[in-house]
């Protein structure tokens, strides 16, 4: 008899080379969503799936297609496109392109092809008109693109005539980021009369008008985990272990530190809210936590993102520093910790987070850090995700390395100016954090916050005019002094500064030769007294000389108007 959770026992048949590589993928069971999947999406249901992250949805949709496009009657063309998978970042998109290309290598006759962002259009189009694409993997944003560029020589349109499957995967997430409308450009392109996947983490009301809209009579798919009961929410897998760290701000980047170099062998993913977040910390922990790996990526990267998602999942240890651009989807082989140095958004974005690890039935370990005024965080997640937490104690060995911090800020202005901008980025976000019950700029110690940063003085910004910050005392230093560690940067910024100096003379000049500065107008002052003198002395000598007097007063406000200029007015009044 067969295994039931063995790929021979679905009620429908895999094509042998489909089998052959999840052997050797050693996917030897299958995981209850693909099991609840597979069979329905391939027997021409639409399915809308919603399971836990980890879970293999990835398969869940790609078997499908593969086994959909082999069983079709007309063979497709090289630009025949049978399948799309739409999905919301380029990392995401990447992974899956991956998978596919295990199984496609057995099947030469379909052509796959990768459309993200980060590349030249044009580039391709010429690829894509080329090689052909049967199955097309891409990110809203370039799909959409691709669709409306007929100058080019491309008809997508055209191509996609012989769609047979939609795939929409990390479908709230699409929603979140805001693809809404690159969403419904892309559907009105495709034919009604094909078969559509919709697959999820968490459900939303957005993800149900996606569902009313795209998909016909579909078959709603909700699996749990093993020894999960009906009634439990939680998003989270079983076997994770959750963990929080309460602490103040000026302690928080030390805990991190101790943390991260007791496990210097362990595999660590560490999220901050913002890119400029990233950008600083990154830096700083490569500078502090010595013989580890340490590599950054978050959104406003252009074509390094590709090469380092890469390049990290090969690590069999390592640390990168990221936004939640690597929260949703993503699979990373191996990964020991999920560490949220700033508690996410939403509470959605806290599950996707965590999810990097304890995938597919792997353990997996999270730590989130919060301040002291952010612990009833930990009862929110408890009641609105149904996810079980458990305290970690503040590291009693934990060594300062905030003072280095300030000494790479204070020999690099890179470095100083990174810092400024990551503490200005990081209190803009917080102000718009969705559990704003929780997480209240009114509560926050901006000084202690400034000394976690180890900045060297305050930036100025909106938030904090007009408030006073006993708590932190600036470094005793000329800022504008630090200079960059780059020489061509420095050269540049001597060179910015000499021009601005110049500027600043020129105007400085301008000012003091204008006819009405404060030097000519004490000139004036001089000749309006010397005029009333002049009229005191000549007041007795008749209606002749009040004239001559009225006259020069007369010349004086001309003067004064423009209307005559200084030469014309000596000349006037004194009748040469």
């Amino acid at each position: 008899m067969a295994d039931s959770g063995a790929w021979e026992s679905l009620a429908v048949e895999l094509h042998p080379r489909v089998l052959e590589t999840l052997r050797q993928l050693r996917f030897p069971h299958m995981t209850p969503v693909q099991s609840a999947t597979i069979p329905l999406f391939m027997n021409n249901k639409d399915v809308a799936v919603e399971a836990v992250t980890g879970s293999g949805k990835t398969l869940a949709f790609v078997i499908p297609i593969l086994e959909i496009l082999l069983k079709r009657e007309e063979k497709l063309k090289k630009l025949q496109v049978g399948a799309l998978i739409v999905t919301p970042t380029r990392e995401l998109a990447i992974q899956i392109d991956e998978v596919l290309k295990y199984f496609t290598v057995h099947f030469p006759q379909f052509r796959q092809v990768l459309f993200i962002g980060g590349s030249n259009p044009i580039e391709d189009v010429e690829k894509f008109k080329k090689d052909g694409g049967n199955i097309v993997v891409g990110t809203p944003g370039r799909l959409e693109d691709m669709f409306r560029r007929q100058s080019d020589g491309l008809d997508l349109t055209a191509c996609v005539k012989s769609l047979d499957v939609l795939v929409l995967d990390e479908a709230d997430r699409l929603l979140d980021l805001g693809f809404e409308a690159s969403l419904n450009t892309i559907l009105g392109f495709l034919p009604k009369q094909r078969r559509t996947g919709l697959f999820s983490a968490t459900q939303t009301n957005e993800v149900e008008n996606l569902v009313r809209a795209g998909l016909r009579n579909p078959v709603r798919i909700t699996v749990k985990e093993k020894g999960v009961t009906a009634d439990n929410t939680q998003k989270t897998p079983v076997r994770l272990h959750n963990y929080y760290m309460v602490c103040r701000a000026d302690e928080k980047f030390n805990q991190l530190v101790t943390f991260l170099r007791q496990r210097k062998k362990q595999k660590h993913l560490i999220f901050f809210s913002t890119c400029a977040c990233v950008e600083y910390h990154g830096n700083g922990l490569e500078k502090v936590v010595k013989n580890v790996r340490i590599m950054c990526i978050h959104g406003k990267m252009k074509q390094k993102r590709q090469k380092i998602f890469t390049e990290f999942r090969q690590l069999e240890s390592g640390i990168l520093v990221c936004t939640d651009v690597m929260a949703r989807g993503i699979d990373i082989p191996e990964v020991d910790w999920v560490l949220q140095y700033d508690p996410p958004s939403s509470a959605s974005a806290f599950v996707h987070r965590c999810g990097r690890t304890a995938r597919i039935g792997h353990h997996g370990n999270a730590l989130v850090f919060l301040l002291p005024m952010e612990m009833s965080y930990i009862n929110f997640l408890s009641i609105n995700q149904k996810c079980p937490m458990e305290e970690m104690k503040l590291m009693k060995e934990s060594v300062d390395v905030l003072p280095s911090l300030k000494k790479l800020a204070l020999n690099d202005r890179a470095f100083f100016e990174k810092g400024m901008k990551a503490f200005v980025s990081f209190i803009q976000s917080y102000a718009k954090h969705e559990c704003n019950l929780i997480f209240r700029m009114k509560d926050l110690d901006f000084a202690a916050i400034a000394r976690g940063f180890a900045l060297l003085k305050l930036p100025k910004m909106p938030e904090l005019r007009g408030k006073h910050f006993s708590g932190f005392i600036p470094e005793n230093i000329d800022t504008d002094s630090i200079r960059y560690k780059d020489k061509n940067r420095e050269k540049q910024r001597k060179k910015l500064l000499a021009e601005k100096q110049q500027q600043h003379e020129t105007k400085k000049k301008f000012l003091k030769n204008k006819p009405w500065s404060k030097q000519k107008t004490k000139r004036e002052k001089k000749r309006k007294r010397a005029i009333k003198r002049k009229g005191s002395d000549l007041e007795d000598e008749g209606d002749e000389d009040i004239d001559e007097l009225l006259n020069d007063t007369r010349l004086l406000k001309k003067l004064k108007k423009g209307k005559i200029s200084e030469e014309e007015f000596e000349k006037q009044l004194t009748g040469t």
